[in-house]
């Protein structure tokens, strides 16, 4: 009876312990355990919301005029401005990589956005300046047609800048946003889930805009006015940023993502010969002590060969103490999980490269069509072209709130399932790729073959899709469980992972 009275008082501490502090390895300001009542959830977030919407707002007010800027200002051919236009966001595209790489091996995520944000408005200010310094400044596009070396060398080198902060923004920004709510916490949760819908409203009023105000600007006012506009959001966004600071919750750095995955790796080969276990709790976890990410992933049936890298060949005996001190040899459950649920999402990855594909013409073809469409609107509104974009952030705008105020609460109730349908994902931004060919593509649009183009697009997205669909039908999310699963040793392990991790069945 005593011992009964005992466990409830501990269960009782424990969920005390749970409301008042966050116990996800997050940090405080201070290095500290976060208060949650003085941390993190949307006192936080919206700090980060606002950052985001200032650089779509800056992104998209270059990205939907540079092939404009390229064939008026620098004078380049159609085929040439395309080609310098899907280098610049292939780039882009890629920074993320290393901008991801740097924030979990070294910075941590809170130090890579403040940096990125740092690159960012270098950049913006050089494109600013290069408008305004007289020996910058362009040539008279109506009197010239070469372009000022002293101007085209600044445009690329603030652009480049501003593709390198945008590889600091993406991976790291949104990210940062979601640690502000702890998975292990059911209100928290269920607020993460909404926090990814209004990111996105967030960054589609970014766009909308940029490719609205802005581009306006730009097309009847003159660039210099717009960069001063987009510089002084961006160091604004920055100071926000800034103020959210003692709000934060912090992760450190937990080094690079890259080692574990390879250490699973080389451990199952290592032990290939072996039969894996039907029992899972055979295979190797930390306590909860040892494990500072405070939480687990349970064993799933799928990839059973990566389950080897978790065996424990000598139990007991000096030799398995010795492998469990290296994780060349020994990787735990959760790791091997983790490389699952990566592995599992390549076809979801590699089924978007033909959406990348067509969504980089929005910026491109899209853009030099409508400058000889008739945008009139009544006898003295012109709608500059690069407004065309506008259609796509309003599409989606109209669409996150249809699906977050009235289709999510609705689901919830009919199915049980606190996500309604599922988070989407957003696995790769915008992949730019360059399809040309002397058939198709002219110095200008009169002579290029932009219909067998699209076409060939539209043909590649439909088997595409076919495709798509199959490897859809085969994705699961992993359920969110508060039940407790034993793993070795007798520890407790929490049974699933949250929010977003998932498998194939």
């Amino acid at each position: 009876m005593e011992h009964n009275k005992v466990d409830t008082k501990l269960q009782e501490s424990s969920y005390d312990d749970q409301q008042k502090w966050v116990l996800d390895s997050s940090l405080d300001s201070r290095g500290g355990v976060p208060v949650r009542a003085r941390t993190g959830a949307w006192r936080a977030a919206l700090f980060v919301i606002a950052n985001e919407f200032s650089e779509r707002l800056s992104y998209f007010g270059i990205v939907t005029s540079l092939v404009v800027y390229l064939t008026t200002i620098l004078h380049q051919d159609l085929k040439m401005a395309v080609r310098n236009a899907n280098y610049w966001s292939g780039v882009t595209t890629l920074m993320p990589l290393l901008g991801g790489f740097v924030a979990d091996a070294y910075l941590g995520r809170y130090a890579t956005v403040l940096l990125a944000t740092i690159i960012y408005l270098m950049g913006l200010i050089l494109l600013t300046l290069s408008w305004f310094i007289p020996g910058l400044k362009a040539f008279n596009q109506e009197i010239c047609v070469e372009p000022r070396k002293a101007h085209e060398i600044a445009f690329f080198i603030a652009i480049y800048l501003i593709s390198i902060g945008t590889g600091g923004h993406k991976p790291s920004l949104e990210s940062f946003g979601a640690d502000q709510f702890e998975d292990g916490h059911p209100e928290e949760r269920k607020m993460k889930m909404s926090y990814f819908n209004w990111w996105s409203t967030g960054l589609c009023a970014g766009v909308l805009t940029a490719v609205t105000v802005i581009v306006y600007i730009e097309d009847r006012i003159g660039w210099g006015v717009a960069g001063i506009i987009l510089t002084v959001v961006m160091a604004t966004s920055l100071l926000i940023f800034l103020m959210g600071r003692p709000f934060y919750r912090y992760r450190a750095p937990t080094g690079s993502p890259l080692t574990p995955m390879l250490q699973v790796f080389v451990a199952a080969i290592s032990k290939r010969h072996l039969p894996c276990p039907n029992d899972s709790s055979l295979l190797h976890e930390l306590s909860r002590e040892e494990y500072t990410k405070g939480r687990f992933l349970s064993s799933t049936n799928n990839l059973k060969f990566l389950d080897k890298a978790a065996i424990i060949e000598n139990r007991g005996s000096e030799n398995g103490m010795a492998e469990k001190k290296s994780p060349w040899k020994l990787a735990t459950v959760t790791k091997v999980e983790e490389l699952k649920l990566l592995i599992n999402m390549i076809p979801i990855w590699f089924f978007t490269l033909a959406f990348g594909i067509c969504a980089t013409q929005g910026t491109t073809f899209f853009i030099k069509q409508a400058i000889i469409m008739d945008r009139h609107i009544g006898h003295n509104f012109i709608v500059p072209p690069s407004s065309m974009f506008a259609l796509v952030a309003l599409s989606m705008i109209i669409f996150l709130t249809f699906y977050e105020k009235l289709l999510v609460p609705i689901l919830r109730r009919v199915t049980g399932n606190e996500r309604g349908i599922s988070i989407y994902w957003t696995v790769t931004d915008r992949l730019a790729e360059e399809i040309s060919g002397k058939s198709l593509f002219g110095k200008d649009l009169n002579s290029s073959r932009l219909d067998r183009f699209y076409w060939t697009l539209a043909a590649l997205t439909a088997v595409n899709m076919c495709f798509f669909v199959i490897v859809a039908k085969k994705y699961t999310y992993k359920s969110v469980q508060s039940s407790l699963a034993v793993a070795d040793g007798g520890d407790d392990v929490e049974a699933a992972s949250v929010g977003n991790t998932s498998k194939y069945t």
